[in-house]
């Protein structure tokens, strides 16, 4: 398998590696699309380990991580869910948008995020003790706007913390080219449409332009779909479904590319 792209932003690859000879939790904050999860697939390709990736919603409970009894035939078996997988073999376990999940998601990871290292499987009165090379790895969005739901203090400081955002223009920019083989002249002018929109926080976005949303905006240009029809549909129909403000977004964009 071939490593993943990543370009490093900051000294984020040399601290997941201490955090994971250490055995410290890790969690990863910042907005939707600046690579959270692309770093942690290039980070355990690089540590030659398996990651399990949860991406986690308000019906993801405990349950769904730790595993349940199922019927087989005659017979009422236990099945290990992800985390009790990854906690049993070693692997590192993302809970991607760890703060969307049911609280009792994070009353199961509080023992696994300390000096105890063990997770309570409550439905067998069992408590497994960590392999040696399992981490637990979360992300989640403080929120571009407000009505984000937030993690308790008490939660993330049990994590080792890096803050991911957008990356400069140039670097930005060589991301697209990497990503997709986009020219570079047009890569430039797609992180500047992205640098216009970011700016515009009257406009009371959810969300703003990822760069994720921008490397699926050169992927159609660069296999022949027109730049602005590219931009409309990969990067300003996502953000908001408010007619009047994708149509300012349109010209905005129209004029930059």
């Amino acid at each position: 398998m071939s490593t993943p792209y990543y370009h490093a932003i900051g000294k984020e690859v040399q601290v997941f590696e201490h955090a994971y000879k250490c055995k410290i939790p890790f969690l990863l904050k910042g907005p939707t699309g600046t690579g959270k999860s692309r770093f942690i697939e290039f980070m355990a390709h690089k540590l030659e380990t398996k990651l399990i990736t949860i991406s986690c919603h308000e019906e993801t409970s405990s349950t769904d991580l730790i595993g349940r009894f199922i019927i087989k035939g005659a017979e009422t078996i236990w099945l290990d869910g992800p985390l009790t997988t990854a906690v049993k073999e070693g692997h590192i376990i993302y809970l991607d948008e760890i703060a969307e999940a049911r609280p009792d998601v994070i009353v199961a990871i509080h023992s696994l995020t300390d000096h105890r290292r063990e997770l309570f499987i409550d439905k067998l009165g069992e408590t497994v003790k960590a392999h040696k090379n399992f981490m637990l790895v979360a992300s989640f969005n403080p929120g571009y706007q407000r009505g984000f739901k937030e993690l308790k203090p008490s939660t993330r400081q049990r994590f080792v913390a890096v803050s991911f955002a957008y990356p400069e223009a140039k670097l930005e920019a060589e991301i697209l080219v990497s990503e997709t083989g986009i020219e570079k002249d047009t890569a430039k002018k797609l992180v500047n449409i992205a640098t216009k929109i970011r700016n515009l926080t009257e406009l009371g976005l959810t969300e703003t332009v990822s760069t994720r949303l921008l490397v699926d905006a050169a992927k159609l240009i660069h296999i022949g779909l027109s730049k602005r029809l590219a931009v409309h549909v990969a990067v300003i129909e996502p953000l908001t479904d408010d007619l009047e403000v994708i149509q300012a977004l349109k010209d905005l964009s129209d004029l930059m590319i």
